[in-house]
């Protein structure tokens, strides 16, 4: 028999008499069962008496450290969900704390629907659906036929989450900020969500959202902006991830300048096939940006997502071409997601006056003066188009689903994938 609200009790720890006031109001209102206790030197006997399906836990509380107390309830009660909330934490918290075991980490002041939004996810309920999947629509006119063509010739695919959730750490590129991101499953037809801590506002992983696109691509909506993601969107495109909440503070880590580390994090957390489904965009024609013989990028129909990519750069780089073509998660773990990003390095004085590569290290990028490689050896010879084709995987995920069709670029960059995203929505009426 399904557990209704006023069955599922919930423990509110929190020295402030307000807060648990306030808190124990909202989720009241909502039907739950609510105790209280304003230390926390009884939670864990009120835990074996009450029985609670969820604990808020202030971090920092008198008496009682809240991590060492969270970790004291996840091992002697593991079955028991803990949200940690503090008005004094970071990014860094929030991973330290879901690394022992936290589902969750939200920040004061509390925010009404943040914490009714993590307080549904914890409990297993369903958060408000803010897919950012767009369906064909009916059109009018020329199109329409072809469309419909496109549409029927779509294949049916499985909306995928994941089985756990998991956490990152690292650094910013651009922002120079230790910064990381919390994966958390989230049920279908929700999207790939971007937002804050407080998970308060979120921003969808689609092309609507883009807010800049000078040396990376970012998002930006209501109160918040998310940096660099097109290496970890690469990613959850290649793994066909289609809902996740990530929690993250301004810039996703560029790890090593690759995208490895987040294809053996999808892999840790485990992909989780779900009843509802979606389907591919299947590309009805070849659209094109960009000058001939130019930087120029364009699509056109295949019999499944693939990229080649040409460059031709100053010394040391030179010519280089690769072709990839998609043959699941397997291919590009092996062929795309070890390249790394790359400059030279008369580039970087300009860029630091711009306030970017601020998080630049020798260690998660490829320097290169005008003769050689400074501070690496290349994982493959062709490895900066391998990079640029990892981007242009990571932008047409922007679109919502994922795209069979055969993308050719030369020269070209993240604004460029964009005006060419933007070009294939109006065309085929997305």
């Amino acid at each position: 028999m399904k557990e209704t609200a006023a069955e599922t009790t919930i423990l509110i720890v929190d020295d402030e008499e307000g807060i648990r006031e306030s808190v124990r109001e909202i989720l009241s209102d909502e039907g739950y069962r609510v105790i209280e206790a304003s230390d926390g030197t009884t939670v864990l006997e009120l835990i074996r008496k009450e029985r609670p399906r969820l604990v808020l836990l202030d971090i920092w509380m008198p008496q009682v450290d809240g991590i060492g107390l969270l970790k004291e309830i996840k091992e002697q009660e593991p079955e028991v969900n803990v949200i940690m909330i503090s008005g004094h934490g970071n990014i860094h918290t929030a991973v330290a704390a879901a690394k022992l075991g936290a589902f969750d980490f939200i920040e004061k002041p509390l925010s009404l629907d943040g914490l009714l939004l993590t307080v549904r996810r914890a409990l297993g309920g369903s958060p408000p659906s803010k897919g950012n999947g767009k369906s064909l629509k009916r059109d009018k006119g020329k199109r329409r036929s072809r469309v419909s063509a496109a549409a029927a010739a779509a294949r049916s695919l499985k909306q995928k989450t994941l089985r756990k959730s998991v956490v990152i750490s690292g650094q910013g590129l651009h922002s120079g900020i230790k910064t990381g991101v919390i994966l958390h499953p989230l049920p279908p037809n929700s999207g790939i969500l971007f937002s804050g801590i407080s998970a308060d506002t979120t921003v969808p992983a689609h092309l609507d959202y883009v807010g800049s696109t000078g040396y990376a691509t970012s998002l930006r909506g209501k109160g918040i902006v998310v940096g660099t993601v097109e290496h970890f969107l690469a990613v959850l495109h290649s793994y066909g991830v289609t809902n996740l909440l990530v929690k993250m503070h301004g810039e996703i880590p560029i790890m090593d300048g690759s995208a490895l580390d987040f294809c053996n994090l999808i892999e840790e957390a485990g992909l989780q096939e779900q009843d509802e489904e979606w389907s591919e965009i299947v590309i009805d024609r070849t659209y094109r940006v960009g000058q001939k013989g130019g930087e120029t990028i364009s699509v056109e129909p295949a019999d499944t997502f693939g990229v080649r990519y040409v460059l031709n750069y100053p010394k040391p780089i030179g010519l280089q071409e690769h072709t990839y073509l998609y043959k699941g998660p397997e291919s590009f773990k092996a062929e795309i997601a070890p390249a790394r990003t790359f400059g030279f390095l008369k580039d970087i004085e300009n860029l630091e006056k711009l306030g970017l590569v601020n998080g630049g290290r020798l260690s998660n990028c490829i320097l290169m003066d005008n003769e050689k490689i400074l501070n690496t050896e290349l994982r493959f010879a062709d490895e900066f188009a391998r990079h640029k084709i990892l981007d242009i995987v990571g932008d047409f995920y922007l679109l919502g689903r994922p795209i069979r069709g055969m993308v050719t670029a030369r020269m070209t960059g993240h604004s460029d994938n964009i005006a060419l995203l933007r070009e294939i929505r109006k065309e085929m009426d997305l």
